[in-house]
């Protein structure tokens, strides 16, 4: 601001010291606020110089020029700087004797203008000249920033009214006019009634002293109250429907959660088949080098066979060879062969009880290997079945808290409409109580303003009407009190009303809170279950790990005893056959695991169909939801109207005893 009166100072080679006091003590205050220079009687030098330093950034958002006693051509130095400016937002020319030159100038700004949101011309004759007014009329017809404009008292009349409604069919911001105390009379009044069924954007018209009737100020009155009415339903529904895409929208990311997570399981339980898969592939491997290591023990005894049968040749030729000797000794060993065939019979029986022995043995060894075998794939069924099982519970305890969690927001959405609701209830009936207060103020203005019209007509005989003036005011004050009693009866009957529909929300919110507790418990009940079914899943695996363990010890004891008899071949193809019937185990297996892939792709199918189903079921919601919506929305504009009605029987029954009040003091006063 100090900058800005430098160059005011600069600019001006006599400023006005009033202009610069009032400079000074703005750059006193802190931030952005009012530059006022009400009754200053600004020169055209200085009108001149602001006109200079308006374009652009002003260091002020409002601009006070009311009763400055402004020219045609200061007022247009003025407003032709104002043109280009970013950062007024209102302006007061109030009292300037405004005339064809200013309204040229108002009509240019209104044109060019992207800032100004209040402009206020009062006590002008913007009116009278009917060129200057239609330019400015086209001015506001280009206008898309203006909010609030101020007409009073500018001698507008039933033509300026008729271009001013042309304006107004095409602005599309103004929301307040105010053009008390003009010419308008009826036909301008209808044209600005007319206007008012393509402008839905004026909330705010006030045509009083203006002539018009009473029917079509109430239909003027109507109209702006269903465009009020207009923009309150249309911010609402703008707030449920970004509420409404909001909760879509987090329902979405949800589901989309969910999807992933299933995924996520769908991929671990892919990497642990494969990683059994893995693991059988090197069980496969091991038992494949066994196999090897029996076919390479084959191979040696069948080495040590030929070595054999070729020794027993030599022995057969050592034997023809001696078969003489042998003949000549016979008779001296005829005795030896007899102790010896004795023997030998005592070692046959010796080694054939031996083998006997083992041969029970290891049948024996099989049997409780196959009985362990047995045991073991019981076990590993039983744990099956117990893993399908918690996995059936895992997936009950996610759907139960799915289901809490739905009807939890689904509560919480309830809570939170009738929340909106009782909010709406009770804006409603303050905005009835304010329209009812501003009416009875504006019928005491009006009536208070006849009041010094007549005194300023008749100072003449003023001593002879104060009585009658006095009576006239205890009136309106005994008018107020009855007002002031209906408006402390409806209050009251506004709070119990308050008072029993909130007792109804806190019944309601006890009863989700009595759900949420017991659908909390439930959780807590299956939480405990599935640690149950977890424990007892690691008793038995634990099981499962010892039955191995001693199966694995019995094997070694199997296999230190098959090392022992690797000399007999008929055990060998035993084991060998054995062996094979493992590796066709270890396929079925394979088969088995192969089968349950299968099946979990089709649960995975099955999972994927279902949340198809679930999101049209949720569609299906939330458009239901939307059809609730709208029977609401139905039932709030059939009340409002159904206000709208009591307000308006209230509002002639108050204007029937007003004037049935005022035609008494006038039969009194005659």
């Amino acid at each position: 601001m100090e900058e800005f009166r430098r160059a005011y100072a600069r600019l001006c080679a006599a400023p006005q010291e009033a202009v610069l006091r009032r400079l000074r003590e703005r750059g006193a205050a802190p931030g952005r606020g009012c530059l006022d220079l009400e009754a200053q009687s600004l020169s055209l030098e200085t009108c001149g110089a602001l006109g200079r330093l308006l374009p652009g950034a002003a260091p002020f958002t409002e601009l006070v020029l009311s009763d400055c006693g402004l020219s045609e051509e200061g007022v247009k130095l003025l407003l032709h700087g104002l043109c280009s400016n970013s950062t007024v937002k209102s302006l007061d020319l109030k009292g300037n004797n405004l005339r064809t030159v200013g309204a040229e100038a108002l009509g240019k700004l209104l044109q060019q203008n992207r800032s100004i949101r209040s402009l206020i011309l009062e006590w002008n004759n913007l009116g009278v000249w009917k060129e200057g007014f239609s330019f400015f009329c086209q001015g506001l017809e280009e206008n898309n920033i203006l909010q609030r404009l101020d007409l009073r008292n500018n001698q507008i009349n039933h033509q300026g009214a008729g271009e001013l409604a042309m304006a107004l069919k095409e602005n599309a911001s103004l929301q307040e006019l105010d053009l008390r105390w003009n010419n308008i009379g009826l036909l301008g009044g209808r044209a600005l009634l007319n206007c008012l069924r393509s402008n839905k954007t004026l909330k705010k018209l006030e045509l009083a002293g203006n002539n018009v009737p009473s029917d079509i100020l109430k239909a003027v009155e109507q109209a702006v109250d269903h465009n009020r009415d207009r923009e309150t339903i249309l911010s609402e529904i703008q707030n449920r429907t970004h509420i409404l895409t909001k909760e879509v929208l987090s329902l979405k990311d949800e589901k989309t959660r969910q999807f992933l997570d299933l995924m996520d399981t769908i991929d671990r339980q892919k990497e642990e088949i494969a990683r059994s898969g893995r693991i059988s592939a090197a069980r496969l491997c091991q038992l494949q080098e066994a196999l090897d290591e029996q076919h390479s023990i084959m191979n040696s005894l069948k080495a040590k066979l030929q070595m054999t049968e070729a020794a027993l040749t030599l022995s057969e030729q050592k034997a023809n060879n001696l078969k003489e000797q042998l003949n000549v000794v016979k008779q001296e060993q005829a005795s030896m062969a007899e102790r010896h065939s004795k023997e030998l019979q005592q070692q046959k029986q010796e080694g054939a009880a031996r083998e006997d022995k083992l041969l029970r043995d290891l049948s024996a060894a099989s049997e409780k290997n196959l009985l362990l075998r047995n045991q073991v794939d019981e076990l590993e069924k039983k744990c099956k079945v117990q893993q399908d099982q918690l996995f059936q519970v895992k997936q009950d305890l996610t759907n139960t808290t799915a289901e809490l969690k739905l009807r939890a927001v689904q509560a919480e959405e309830r809570l939170e409409m009738e929340k909106k609701r009782f909010k709406q209830s009770l804006e409603d009936i303050e905005s009835l109580r304010v329209k009812e207060v501003d009416h009875m103020t504006q019928h005491i203005e009006t009536s208070e303003r006849s009041m010094q019209d007549r005194i300023q007509k008749l100072e003449a005989v003023r001593i002879a009407l104060e009585e009658e003036l006095s009576q006239v005011k205890a009136a309106a004050l005994t008018e107020r009190g009855q007002a002031e009693e209906e408006l402390i009866k409806v209050r009251n009957q506004t709070r119990l009303e308050e008072q029993q529909r909130f007792e109804h929300l806190e019944e309601k919110l006890r009863m989700m809170t009595e759900a949420r507790d017991e659908a909390q418990n439930c959780c807590l009940k299956q939480k405990q279950m599935v640690a149950d079914a977890q424990a007892k899943a690691n008793q038995l695996s634990l099981q499962a790990d010892g039955l191995r363990r001693r199966l694995e010890e019995l094997q070694q004891d199997l296999n230190s005893k098959e090392e022992e008899k690797v000399t007999e071949v008929n055990k060998v193809k035993v084991e060998l056959q054995e062996q094979i019937g493992h590796l066709q185990a270890e396929r079925t297996a394979q088969d088995g695991l192969r089968e349950k892939i299968a099946a979990l792709e089709r649960q995975l199918k099955a999972l994927s169909s279902n949340h198809r189903e679930a999101l049209l079921d949720k569609e299906g919601e939330i458009s239901i939801l939307l059809e609730k919506l709208r029977m609401r929305e139905a039932d709030i504009s059939r009340m409002k109207e159904e206000e709208a009605q009591r307000a308006s029987f209230l509002q002639n029954a108050i204007m029937t005893y007003v004037q049935g009040s005022s035609l008494g003091t006038r039969s009194s006063r005659k």
